[in-house]
């Protein structure tokens, strides 16, 4: 596999540092520039993080001495060091379209964790195993931007990394209705204990935009491309609440389901047991060998003991039952930072690269 040379657009912050994990020893990316906001540009990468680190390992010994780069002013000299970028900024929204949009239209393609362009139609939002063919809108938002090579590629929210995997492999049944609750860790706020203390013996039951996201964003993945873009699924309906939780780590989900065609528990099982994607048949080396693992024990998936299955990349599920009101009932987690953050993203890059058609794109 050829090897590529990388930027983090966004370094110091919690998932720019989750990717510095990710990425200091990749065996096909290099990280060749780190960059952040102008109070960080000009410092060593060490410094330039600080006391804000918040990984329990520490910064990568080959990263701890790159001088940051600012991620706007900066562009070009990162484009002559890259060949794409990993993007998770801290601005608002529009300020973020217009940085992507920047460096794609330099011809340097953006991997991005941010929500800006996840509702743009040529935009593809992908989860490997679920949606890898989306790649192919690349070519009509290149012909939008007026590029060569530069495009942008988002990776979905972390709230539904959780539980849109569990539901992909039996949407053969007619996945009909589902209602989602989510239990988010704090590091998805991009906070720690220490700088969160209001979440200590607390339930915080809002959290901005989540809700949204966790209804409409299924929908584009599970959507199909016409006419240059991306045109959304018409269901299933989902209706979710997302409440922030005291747990450094992981997002749990509690799930009910309604089918068009109701599946037996043996068959959801075997679903769930038999299903993999590209990123398991082409040995992705970020992918897990197991996508999906269930639980018998009726006290798991748990936060603390199961977030770090396969590092972070697979799913657990556990509890499924029947339902009073709906078909089914079951409890999904997976790692909010990795599978839902950073590591979706590497695991997205590598599916780019390595597929025909990535080759000519990333």
């Amino acid at each position: 596999m050829k090897q590529y040379n990388v930027a983090i657009i966004g370094a110091t912050g919690m998932v720019g540092q989750r990717f510095s994990l990710l990425l200091a020893e990749h065996p096909w990316f290099r990280v060749a520039a780190l960059a952040a906001s102008p109070s960080s540009a000009g410092k060593k990468y060490k410094d330039a993080v600080g006391k804000r680190w918040a990984m329990a390992s520490p910064i990568p010994e080959k990263l701890a001495d790159m001088i940051v780069y600012d991620a706007e002013a900066d562009l070009q000299k990162i484009k002559e060091k890259v060949d794409f970028v990993f993007c998770a900024v801290n601005m608002k929204k529009e300020e973020i379209k217009a940085l992507e949009e920047r460096y794609a239209k330099a011809e340097i393609p953006v991997i991005s964790n941010n929500s800006a362009h996840r509702a743009t139609p040529d935009v593809p939002m992908i989860i490997p195993e679920i949606n890898p063919d989306h790649a192919k809108i690349i070519d009509a938002q290149k012909k939008r931007l007026g590029t060569k090579r530069g495009f942008i590629a988002v990776k979905s929210n972390c709230s539904l990394q959780s539980y849109v995997p569990a539901l992909h492999p039996l949407m053969k049944y007619g996945v009909k209705a589902a209602a989602v609750t989510t239990y988010q860790a704090i590091s998805g706020a991009g906070k720690t204990f220490e700088t969160m203390p209001e979440i200590l013996d607390n339930v915080i039951p809002y959290i901005g935009g989540e809700e949204e996201k966790s209804e409409r964003e299924p929908l584009k993945i599970w959507g199909h491309i016409e006419n240059g873009a991306i045109v959304n699924a018409s269901a299933p309906a989902i209706t979710a609440q997302c409440l922030r939780v005291p747990v450094s780590d992981g997002h749990t989900a509690a799930v009910f389901v309604s089918f068009e065609n109701k599946p037996s528990k043996e068959e959801i099982l075997k679903a769930w047991a038999e299903f993999s994607g590209e990123p398991q048949a082409l040995k992705l080396p970020s992918a897990p060998a197991q996508f999906i693992h269930y639980f018998e024990e009726d006290n798991r998936p748990q936060a603390k003991l199961d977030r770090n299955l396969e590092n972070g990349m697979a799913v657990s599920v556990g509890r499924l039952r029947d339902d009073i009101l709906f078909d089914y009932k079951f409890v999904c987690l997976s790692h909010n930072t990795l599978r839902g953050a950073a590591g979706g993203a590497v695991l997205m890059a590598e599916l780019l690269a390595a597929k025909e058609i990535g080759r000519a794109h990333v």
